[in-house]
């Protein structure tokens, strides 16, 4: 397995760092934005800079040269943590050069570790979190009058539906649009309750004008974010009533066609699924268009169904097996990847033996594998003791992992032969020679890269493969 595939497998590219700059370079105030973790963080990030923008900052990709440095965080697993602070002591040492630098930290690890980093380490000179966006111009004076400034607070109505957020990926094809923000499901593990409160609804109007907007600016692709999409509920209580009668309601699957329906080549991509919450109406919603891509990421996390319920999933493995067979019945080539999590809480040979076979059941196309890592304030590190070895997660991890390779090269393997419609996102990381691009499953292909330009759908007929990409070139037809 080549350190790249073990990269794609576990996940890591969520912790990518990510500089940008915005086109408007004559503003005097500069902002330097790094972003870690999940897509939302990305996607919150092109929110804070739309804010920042409309307070007289434009972003720039040399640190050395900014006035507010940020960094938008992650608190799922300990090595998120780790890198943000070894990040932010290199960023402390340039402060000591400039005395005037703003450096700040963002989302959820600021929420978490808000007293560490900025009065026990000194890390940080401000500290915002995911709800709190709004609030940095102030924070930035605040920080300017000689004070630590902080605002963790939680809403249960930002949505920062109003804001058009600066997209940091100049010329780009693909763009998030988060259509909900928080998360009611507790799970045992996770912190994000926590960390970006209650589910809420973005008014839907204003998804698809965002959705829109980015189709008439030259992007192809948007990926709908949510903690858990499945639960996009708008002007509808948890409890199912109609909170204003005077205003339509809206679910998800509705959601999605109203999306679709923007353009035809406007591909649609979502995350992430929660299967408890994963219905048929949604399933039928994709099959009905063909710019719904076929591509569905639904975490199962273990395949026992006792490690289920004390991570308080709210499903069981036969519920979980049941979801995916209503997937391939609706959507007869859709392609389906997961989040899987090596010793959890007591977790016993037994039960990794049954997230094997669960897996030999499903046979996904990809997955994001981890050990599991206890996060303070979960339900799990207050109620059960992280007691397995953590020689045995490593070795369990490695038997996941080895068995998703061969599963994901077994499904790039089918895909030989036959013609896929590819999304180009430009040239090859590996070949200036080379294209690349995304089929609606969600396939990465490689082809030469002829007169085709970024952007272009393109019919490519699939060659070889590895277990991460699809290669080919392109055909008429």
């Amino acid at each position: 397995m080549s350190t790249e595939e073990k990269e794609i497998l576990e996940g890591r590219q969520g912790e990518v760092l990510e500089s940008v700059q915005n086109a408007d370079a004559t503003t005097s105030k500069k902002l330097y934005i790094e972003s870690y973790g999940c897509q939302m963080n990305f996607s919150d990030s092109e929110v804070v800079a739309s804010i920042m923008s409309e307070n007289g900052f434009s972003t720039t990709r040399d640190v050395d040269e900014a006035d507010v440095v940020l960094i938008n965080t992650c608190s799922i697993r300990d090595n998120a943590e780790k890198r943000v602070r070894n990040r932010l002591t290199e960023f402390k040492k340039k402060k000591a050069d400039n005395p005037e630098m703003v450096v700040g930290i963002l989302g959820c690890m600021a929420e978490r570790l808000k007293k560490s980093l900025l009065e026990q380490e000194k890390l940080v000179d401000l500290v915002a979190g995911p709800d709190a966006y709004r609030d940095l111009p102030n924070l930035i004076d605040e920080v300017g009058t000689g004070q630590k400034a902080v605002n963790v607070l939680l809403s249960r109505d930002e949505t920062y539906a109003d804001i058009s957020p600066v997209r940091l990926d100049k010329g780009g094809i693909s763009a998030f649009v988060t259509i909900m923000r928080g998360c009611d499901n507790m799970c045992s593990f996770c912190v994000v309750p926590f960390t970006r409160g209650r589910e809420r609804s973005r008014d839907p109007e204003t998804i698809v004008q965002e959705c829109q907007d980015l189709f008439s600016k030259g992007y192809r692709e948007v990926t709908l974010l949510g903690q858990n999409v499945d639960s996009f509920r708008w002007n509808i209580t948890n409890k199912g009533e109609i909170k204003n009668k005077e205003l339509p309601t809206v679910n998800f699957a509705q959601l999605l066609i109203m999306v679709a329906k923007v353009s035809p080549d406007l591909r649609v991509r979502f995350s992430t699924s929660h299967p408890k919450d994963m219905t048929d109406e949604v399933l039928h919603a994709m099959a009905s268009f063909e710019n719904i891509c076929n591509y569905i990421h639904l975490p199962v996390q273990a395949g026992h169904s006792a490690v289920l319920k004390r991570m308080n999933r709210g499903y069981t493995r036969e519920w979980y097996l049941e979801r995916i067979e209503a997937i391939h019945k609706i959507i007869p080539d859709c392609a389906v990847s997961t989040d899987i999590i090596s010793g959890f809480c007591a977790e016993t040979d037994e039960e990794h033996e049954d997230t094997l076979s669960l897996m030999d059941i499903v046979a996904f196309d990809f997955a994001y594998m981890f050990k599991y890592s206890e996060r303070p304030k979960t339900l799990a590190e207050r109620k059960f003791e992280d007691d397995v070895p953590e020689a045995v997660k490593s070795k369990r991890l490695t038997e996941i992992i080895e068995k998703q390779l061969s599963y994901s090269l077994a499904s790039n393997k089918e895909r030989i032969g036959k013609t896929e419609k590819v999304l180009i996102e430009g040239i090859s990381k590996r070949s200036e020679e080379h294209m690349s691009g995304r089929t609606g499953r969600n396939s990465m292909v490689v082809f030469p890269k002829g007169n085709f330009k970024k952007g272009d759908y393109i019919n490519v007929k699939i060659l070889d493969c590895t277990s991460a990409t699809l290669l080919g070139e392109a055909v008429e037809h």
